[in-house]
């Protein structure tokens, strides 16, 4: 690391976050640049939100270890690079051709180990076709990550049909020796309580999160780490 991702993280004043960010840019090689935008956005408080004290404590001492699929998700995920204002009228093809447009800052967002594969990836059922918006490859996971892009407020009905591209995949395209896909809705708005009555009790594929197209309060995040605490 340069003189200047050190100066960067020595304002960092909690020590297990400074500790955080510290692995992730030697793992990562992120540059100075890239090391401010993922402090701006919060993802060490985001990845926290969905762990556990121990799980928060391997953070601080071993940075983001991807071992199964709730390791690289992220709620909500950060698309500020995207410059689409938060208030803005657009539509999910607009989201997508941004997302394509910044692919590269999009891979950063998702984490670690993934790969681009396709953009309205087409399947073919009984004569009707249906498109995914955007499909991945996790390389350390060694699945297919397939991801459903929506503006609005989730609906039972997104979580059936991602469902339906989670099985398409894992039956006609992922090889023997791969794991099975992941499915994720990106959306706007979501209730937790219709995510956890429309999906099963043990599942482990499909889930739902949601993006912000600014950056987040880091303070409020805070709070709700502290409040997990209590």
């Amino acid at each position: 690391m340069s003189w200047t991702h050190y100066l960067a993280l020595i304002r960092i004043e909690d020590k297990n976050e400074r500790n955080f960010y510290e692995i992730e840019t030697i793992n990562n090689n992120w540059s100075v640049r890239e090391l401010k935008r993922q402090f701006d956005a919060a993802l060490y408080e985001r990845l926290s939100l969905s762990r556990d004290k121990e799980g928060i404590q391997q953070l601080a001492q071993k940075g983001q270890l991807i071992q199964k699929p709730l390791d690289f998700l992220k709620d909500p995920y950060i698309l500020e690079f995207l410059d689409l204002p938060e208030q803005h009228h657009y539509s999910e093809n607009d989201l997508e051709t941004a997302i394509i447009d910044k692919l590269e800052h999009f891979l950063l967002e998702l984490g670690k180990g993934f790969t681009f594969v396709a953009r309205q990836f087409r399947m073919t059922i009984d004569e009707k076709h249906f498109k995914v918006d955007l499909v991945f490859f996790n390389r350390l996971l060694k699945c297919f990550v397939v991801i459903d892009l929506k503006i609005g407020e989730l609906t039972h009905q997104d979580l059936g049909q991602m469902l339906m591209y989670v099985n398409y995949h894992d039956r006609t395209i992922k090889l023997p020796d791969e794991n099975k896909t992941i499915g994720i809705v990106l959306c706007k708005d979501k209730s937790q309580t219709l995510v956890e009555f429309t999906l099963p009790e043990n599942n482990d594929q499909i889930f739902a999160s949601r993006y912000q197209t600014i950056l987040p309060d880091k303070q409020t995040l805070i709070d709700l780490l502290n409040e997990g605490e209590i």
